[in-house]
């Protein structure tokens, strides 16, 4: 079955780079370019996966993954966060938030590919 992930971006560019690196990968992918509705879309779409964007212009992502660690059907969805913020003490609050991934932008192909399949083998395991 394939393996579905949502991708959480508000900025386009990035929107659209990592949906067609994603589906080039084979995976199925529901873009969001909205935080508000990032919940409802992955409550509708079950991803094996979330890609969020930390700095999103109405919500932060930080308080999404929280929201999402804490929803009963959520909460064993791995998430990988891809931010601009890489300042010291960022990943680990990150982390703390309940992320599973980091990744700094600019974000290349391959190690972005890498830590999708990393974490999805988690997921699988």
């Amino acid at each position: 079955m394939t393996k579905r992930i949502l991708v959480v971006e508000d900025n386009d560019l990035n929107r659209k780079l990592f949906c067609d690196v994603l589906q080039a990968g084979g995976f199925a992918v529901e873009p969001c370019a909205d935080g508000n509705l990032a919940i409802e879309r992955a409550r509708a779409f079950t991803p094996n996966l979330v890609v969020m964007d930390i700095q999103l212009q109405e919500v932060s992502g930080l308080d999404l993954i929280s929201t999402m660690k804490g929803d009963a059907d959520l909460s064993t969805v791995p998430v990988l966060a891809v931010t601009a913020y890489a300042g010291k003490g960022d990943e680990q609050r990150i982390r703390e938030s309940g992320a599973e991934g980091y990744l700094s932008k600019p974000v290349s192909i391959g190690p972005f590919m890498a830590a999708v399949r990393g974490l999805m083998e988690r997921e699988a395991a």
